[in-house]
């Protein structure tokens, strides 16, 4: 079964003077200020798109490699999994950096980095994201 999610942003005025608010429509979860500053400078108590994606990323990975480790017969206990989206103004996103660290009961090091490996290249976000570089970090707590 297909299952479609959907936000909204409305935006006032220009790129660099201007900003908006991102409502999470479909979970009614929240609506967050974003603006031209929270995206390309530190603007604090502001989104940006990379956020969201970093969000979006971070929790599809997990997700995805739960899935991996549980079938390979390794049920993770706690996998903390960070995404760091890259922007570079001019450029757009440069780049997308994972870092997980996971309880694994009963699994080595060596598989534990290969199921991190198989899980970031088939994350239907990484997928999503085929036209940036996306890096690893993996290791067991």
């Amino acid at each position: 079964m297909a299952t479609t999610r959907h936000a909204h942003t409305v935006w006032e005025g220009s790129l660099l003077e201007g900003s908006g608010t991102v409502s999470l429509d479909y979970s009614k979860l929240g609506e967050y200020a974003v603006s031209w500053p929270a995206r390309a400078e530190d603007a604090p108590g502001k989104t940006s798109p990379e956020e969201l994606i970093a969000a979006a990323h971070s929790s599809c990975y997990s997700m995805a490699l739960s899935n991996v480790l549980t079938k390979a017969g390794h049920a993770p206990t706690r996998l903390n999994t960070k995404a760091e989206v890259t922007f570079q103004p001019g450029a757009g996103i440069t780049g997308v950096h994972l870092t997980v660290e996971g309880e694994v009961p009963g699994i080595d090091e060596a598989d534990f980095v290969k199921a991190a490996e198989d899980a970031k290249v088939n994350c239907p976000v990484s997928k999503a994201l085929t036209g940036t570089t996306i890096t690893l970090a993996a290791s067991l707590a």
